[in-house]
């Protein structure tokens, strides 16, 4: 495995990591602070999150891409811009790296590492949620890959931002995510009853996005 490689691998790991650790972490305080209010506790999950995700990919991106997200690493291979032995190390790593940020945020909290969520987040408005979240991610990635490359990292972070706001999900809009917050009954937590519906919509959504994409942006160019 080349240097080159080795370097993505690990920034795919260390950047979900910190992405997971900062969803979770952040859910802790804006909840803690919040006195119950848990629109203000959204907007300060929203806002960590944001913030993280213009660092991360700014600073990752150039390395591995910053997927942090398997259901951008799959859109990718779909489109073939990623190869599939990459592709499977991505995901791996990508679980792994939101498990251990999960168990971080816990920890810096003083709270049980393994826990259970119980929030239950089930409904097909909550799946449709998720399909569009996920679609709008990978949409609003692929074009700004193509038209403005250097707003890559604003375009990921404000999607995920406006996606807090305007689904009823909230925007999960990444199966590594969804697993790291099945591990927290917290704020930001969702019943691990609930993973497979949302990581299908998750899959599907980044799916279409591909499809779509390639017809409207190739298109355009033609």
């Amino acid at each position: 495995m080349s240097k080159i490689k080795t370097n993505a691998l690990l920034a795919e790991f260390i950047g979900s990591t910190l992405l997971c650790g900062v969803v979770v972490g952040s859910g802790i305080m804006a909840f803690n602070l919040s006195g119950g209010n848990i629109a203000v506790a959204l907007i300060g999950n929203s806002i960590a999150t944001a913030a993280i995700l213009w660092v991360l990919v700014a600073i990752l991106g150039p390395i591995s891409g910053a997927h942090f997200n398997p259901a951008v690493t799959v859109a990718f291979y779909i489109d073939k811009k990623i190869k599939v032995q990459s592709a499977v190390f991505y995901i791996v790593l990508q679980v792994f790296g939101c498990i251990l940020g999960t168990l971080l945020a816990h920890a810096m909290f003083d709270q049980a590492l393994l826990q259970a969520a119980t929030t239950a987040r089930s409904g097909y408005h909550l799946l449709l949620s998720e399909w569009i979240a996920t679609f709008a991610l990978v949409f609003a990635i692929f074009g700004a890959v193509r038209y403005a490359p250097k707003s890559v990292p604003a375009v990921v972070a404000l999607t995920i931002l406006a996606g807090y706001w305007w689904t009823s999900s909230t925007s999960f809009a990444n199966p590594a995510i969804t697993i790291g917050r099945a591990l927290t009954n917290t704020f930001t937590g969702i019943n691990p009853s609930n993973l497979i519906g949302f990581i299908l919509a998750q899959f599907f959504g980044a799916a279409s996005a591909v499809i779509l994409s390639n017809y409207i942006f190739i298109k355009a160019q033609k």
